[in-house]
């Protein structure tokens, strides 16, 4: 595939994950190695493994990377949800990061497709 810089959902996960780093430095200190590193590796992994399967030699291996970062996506999600309830933060930020990650997860979904359809 080569650089996956090249794709909107590359960069998309990469403004995602700085805003889920971005949101949770005001979290208590409480939940540092609880939901805080939850929420950023789930942010992370999103994009690394784009970054990792576009550089497999195979759509297929790619195809599969991608899957990956979609389950990541929808965790990220679920942990996003579970701060929201508990009030860990603005809501209106927390809400704008789980809209931000349900368009990365629907544009993954569009690129797993795509790249079925060309192999």
């Amino acid at each position: 595939m080569g650089d996956f810089e090249k794709l909107t959902v590359a960069v998309k996960a990469r403004h995602l994950a700085l805003g889920v780093y971005r949101v949770t430095e005001a979290f208590p200190k409480q939940e540092r190695y609880g939901l805080t590193s939850q929420l950023r590796r789930a942010a992370v992994s999103v994009g690394a493994n784009l970054a990792e399967g576009s550089g497999r030699y195979t759509d297929q291996d790619f195809r599969r990377f991608v899957g990956i970062a979609r389950g990541s996506a929808s965790e990220l999600e679920f942990l996003l949800g579970i701060a929201k309830g508990l009030g860990l933060n603005d809501v209106d930020a927390l809400n704008g990061l789980i809209r931000d990650t349900r368009e990365v997860n629907r544009m993954l979904s569009g690129l797993r497709r795509a790249l079925t359809a060309g192999s």
